[in-house]
């Protein structure tokens, strides 16, 4: 495919998601009925998809329109890139561009619209992030680094790095955990890599690595990954020496690789159903990483950010707020309720943990840490809450 032919292709991935189609699916469907498209032509796809859908608002404004063929006429324009040069007309590429187009567009206002947040959500992340506000919308506007997590149990982070770059990998350590690395070249080439096939490496962002660093482990420590989602936290936890794991999740199906995975990498994790948990109880530790808006990731899941609405919002934080209560009896006396959150938000966060106090006597809040996602890593949160 040619370059303009990839950016029309993208314009009409791009209407089916401004429609209301889920990004994911349409860019499989897409591959799905263009059999004549190569690995690279997906691949220049999906980042002409997704970086518009980031820069969303920026870009229809300099585009003059929000629909596919505006945010990549934007994008265009962002990148300093004439837009005659691709909207030729010519083969498969995105017809030529009619008077309004060439005089249209207008750079976005400071703010939310520049910062491409939603507008009703510009004011939660002013109240929670204040002067950082705008540098953490502008982090969400760029491709999020790619880290893996070294596995302790099969590797040193050296010896991984130097197995990396035999297969045409460079990576760094990452400062926010010890097994943290960063992919600098050869991203792609990843899974098909030794090292991640036999469980020396794990995909894994580093914040959420450090969540589970930030735990205090012993010998025989108990965990209960509450909200286990793909068992990556609980594989985490699994290669901390003498922790014992289980895993839970209120959709099993998410469930379903942990097994193959937790072999690959020499774990072991004791997936509990919803029936087990009161019997395998009480826990020493019970990590709840809850459903929330995924702000802090937004640079994976743009489309994210623009399918949230405040009732979306309102009822995730009961589905929060409730999830610490169930869980409560399922915490050792002594021990402690670990709530995290891939979100920048305070209302999912400290406002969470300030409310579970108040409500609940006997427990105190001895940690809390939020990991910013101008920080080089996901935006996450996590607080400690032990019980006395």
């Amino acid at each position: 495919m040619t370059p303009a032919a990839r950016v029309q292709a993208a314009v009409e991935c791009l209407d089916l998601i401004l429609a209301g189609q889920p990004a994911e699916q349409v860019l499989t469907g897409w591959a799905r009925r263009s059999r004549f498209a190569g690995s690279k032509d997906r691949a220049a796809i999906r980042d002409h998809v997704f970086d518009a859908l980031r820069c969303r608002r920026s870009f229809a404004a300099l585009g003059g329109a929000e629909t596919g063929r505006g945010l990549m006429l934007g994008a265009l324009r962002s990148a300093g890139t004439a837009p005659e040069t691709m909207f030729t007309g010519d083969g498969y590429g995105p017809a030529c561009l009619n008077d309004a187009e060439l005089e249209g567009g207008r750079a976005p206002a400071s703010g939310a619209e520049e910062g491409d947040i939603p507008d009703w959500i510009w004011p939660l992340f002013v109240d929670t992030l204040g002067e950082g506000a705008a540098a953490s919308a502008e982090a969400l506007r760029h491709r999020a680094p790619v880290h893996l997590r070294v596995n302790g149990a099969r590797s040193t982070r050296d010896a991984a790095m130097a197995a990396l770059r035999a297969e045409g990998m460079e990576t760094r350590p990452h400062m926010a955990s010890p097994h943290a690395l960063e992919i600098l070249e050869g991203t792609r080439k990843l899974r098909q890599s030794e090292a991640y096939r036999t469980g020396v490496v794990e995909l894994q962002d580093a914040a959420s690595q450090a969540v589970v660093m930030a735990l205090p482990f012993a010998l025989g420590t108990r965990v209960l990954d509450y909200c286990a989602g793909g068992g990556g936290k609980s594989l985490a936890l699994a290669a901390q020496p003498g922790v014992e794991v289980f895993a839970h999740d209120a959709a099993p199906e998410r469930l379903r690789d942990l097994d193959e995975r937790a072999a690959r990498a020499g774990a072991s994790v004791e997936v509990l159903s919803g029936r087990d948990l009161a019997e395998s109880g009480p826990f020493d530790i019970v990590l709840c990483d809850v459903p929330c808006s995924g702000s802090g990731a937004w640079r994976r899941a743009p489309d994210g950010k623009w399918r949230l609405t405040p009732e979306r919002l309102e009822e995730l934080r009961a589905i929060q707020a409730g999830i610490l209560d169930e869980v409560m009896p399922l915490v050792a006396p002594g021990g402690m309720l670990a709530y995290a959150t891939c979100s920048l938000l305070s209302v999912e966060n400290d406002a969470q943990i300030d409310a579970f106090l108040s409500r609940n006597s006997g427990w105190r809040c001895t940690f809390r840490k939020s990991w910013p996602v101008t920080g080089g890593t996901d935006g996450f949160f996590s607080a400690h809450l032990s019980r006395d």
